[in-house]
């Protein structure tokens, strides 16, 4: 049932900024979920697009919802691994699946090319350890690629396959598109198409018809309008989608040509995105279906700090590489005392309670159009906050992502 104290908090905190001329955030949408999958609060705000005329942004809005695609393709890869299909460290198999792996090299910083150290497993690609990166992150991968340049938000499966390693593997933490090649591994080793296994072994059990790599004539209907914050403005206009190739693609030969993008691929409601979420919150099943997606231990090794060698992992800075795309981070999730932080399988943990209430070894993490979720176990608490605003990193989005969140544990304290 709706907490009415944290549902009023949430929309007047909302509405400040979407009603703001000046904030360049026309509409969010919030959602806040408790152990039994029940909404805390869901609050729409604003309207779907800045140009004159745009609907109301409601609860049926669907969003490009970026790297948060990222959760659902590991989740994938972890069922895959409980059924014996993949192995998490065995990189021959992944070699015998994936051979460009086994010949992918690595950059140097004369943008160069030498022989990996270190070999590719599918931790490795889940835990962003293998050596990839993002080329909007990264200005030696950036270079690296032009005149041509890469674009990962291109559906184009050649992009992922002409990347090099930035660092040999399990030598350092760099965020990038080891989480796609986790998707490829997938599909190479059972035959189906990355989307196909995630609505077939995660949205079905879990009754959820809104949370696509190819959007339904329906969820097309609802989408939300892109934006685009360009550098040194503060005002933030309509743009064309940046992820577009799924929303045009109608027939099976268009989408055949689509690639799934572990990465991010998927277009979702913040509604259903939750629900998902709420099966971590119960071990992996669904407290509205009943359906088991994944086992205990494998959600608990979900949660587990994979990188306890990289305790200031997330305090090394993301250059904006591209400023169109992303906004330059000191750091990834600040908090007092600067203490360490892990990485799971697929997510950053905050391992100490954080500033808005959130309980021991919460996850989160985000999609690079400013959408943020989290999934508290200890407390029982998951959301998420969605806009389709770019650069990522946007200050206003993610003031609002702290405001919300910390008024879902206040009401919830009282």
């Amino acid at each position: 049932m709706v907490n009415q104290k944290a549902q009023d908090a949430i929309q007047k905190s909302l509405d400040s900024v979407t009603s703001d001329q000046t904030s360049g955030i026309p509409g969010l949408v919030f959602v806040a979920i408790d152990k039994s999958g029940s909404e805390i609060a869901a609050v729409p705000s604003g309207l779907k697009g800045a140009a004159a005329g745009r609907p109301p942004m409601d609860l049926d809005t669907v969003f490009w919802i970026a790297s948060c695609t990222k959760l659902l393709a590991t989740m994938a890869c972890m069922q895959a691994v409980e059924q014996g299909l993949l192995k998490l460290d065995d990189h021959e198999q992944v070699y015998k699946l994936c051979p460009e792996l086994e010949a992918v090299k690595v950059l140097r910083e004369d943008g160069t090319l030498e022989e990996k150290r270190g070999a590719i497993t599918l931790r490795g690609l889940l835990t962003h350890t293998s050596g990839f990166a993002y080329e909007f992150f990264n200005p030696k991968l950036r270079d690296y690629g032009r005149p041509v340049g890469f674009d990962v938000f291109h559906a184009d499966v050649k992009d992922i396959l002409r990347m090099p390693l930035v660092h040999h593997p399990g030598e350092n933490w760099e965020y990038g598109i080891g989480i796609d090649w986790a998707g490829i591994v997938l599909e190479r080793a059972t035959g189906t198409g990355l989307n196909d296994w995630i609505q077939k072994n995660i949205m079905e059990p879990l009754g959820l018809k809104n949370i696509n790599m190819f959007p339904t004539a329906e969820m097309k209907k609802n989408l939300a309008y892109m934006h685009q914050r360009w550098p040194g403005s503060q005002q933030s206009e309509e743009r064309d989608h940046i992820y577009r190739e799924p929303l045009l693609a109608e027939t099976d030969h268009e989408k055949k040509h689509v690639f799934h993008s572990g990465g991010a691929g998927a277009f979702a409601k913040p509604t259903e995105y939750v629900q998902v979420l709420a099966a971590l919150l119960n071990d992996g099943k669904s407290p509205k279906t009943g359906a088991q997606i994944l086992k205990k231990e494998t959600v608990d090794a979900m949660f587990e700090n994979q990188i306890p060698n990289f305790p200031n992992f997330a305090r090394q800075g993301i250059p904006a590489a591209k400023p169109e795309q992303t906004n330059p981070a000191p750091e990834l999730y600040p908090q007092e005392g600067n203490p360490p932080q892990g990485w799971g399988l697929s997510f950053m943990i905050t391992q100490e309670p954080g500033p808005t209430g959130r309980g021991r070894n919460t996850a989160w993490w985000a999609g690079i159009a400013n959408l943020f979720w989290w999934c508290d176990r200890e407390k029982g608490v998951a959301g998420m906050i969605a806009s389709q605003v770019m650069p990522f990193g946007d200050l206003g989005v993610m003031g609002q992502w702290g405001a919300c969140e910390a008024a879902v544990y206040q009401a919830l304290e009282a």
